[in-house]
Formats: C-alpha cells, structure tokens, sequence
C-alpha cells in the first residue's frame, strides 16, 4: 500500500499521489497519460494532475490496483 508520508514532492496536490516506493515501470502513465507522468531526472511517476473527468477518476483508481509495487495512493 503506497504511504503518504513517503509521497514524492512533484505530486499536486490532491488525493491520487505516487510513493517514493516507484518502480518507473511506465503502468500508471500508459493507463492514465493526463494524470500521471515521469521525472526525468529522478526516474519515477507522479501525479502532475488530479483526475477531472470520471473516466480519468476510473483510470487512475485502475492504475492504482495494477501498480505492482502499490505506489499509487488515494488518500480520498
């Protein structure tokens, strides 16, 4: 389960956030490209946008049941 205490600080803020836990496996970002995106210089995903359609809410929750190291949070 991602931890909110261990959130990356490009996240917005919000209640979808990516862990310090991530991989860069790419999952999140090809589920939901408008919510999630990579650092280049630090090799992980964050949330640089709160999802604003229900589509985009339903993605992301579905990016966060596949992440495979649980890095994705909803605090919401």
């Amino acid at each position: 389960m991602a931890e909110i205490d261990e959130k990356v600080e490009e996240n917005v803020k919000g209640k979808f956030y990516v862990d310090q836990n991530c991989i860069d496996c790419d999952l999140c970002r090809g589920v939901e490209p408008q919510v999630f995106t990579r650092s280049d210089e630090n090799g992980y995903s964050f949330v640089f946008r709160q999802p604003e359609t229900v589509e985009e809410f339903a993605n992301a929750e579905d990016a966060k049941d596949m992440c495979p190291v649980d890095s994705i949070g909803n605090d919401g």
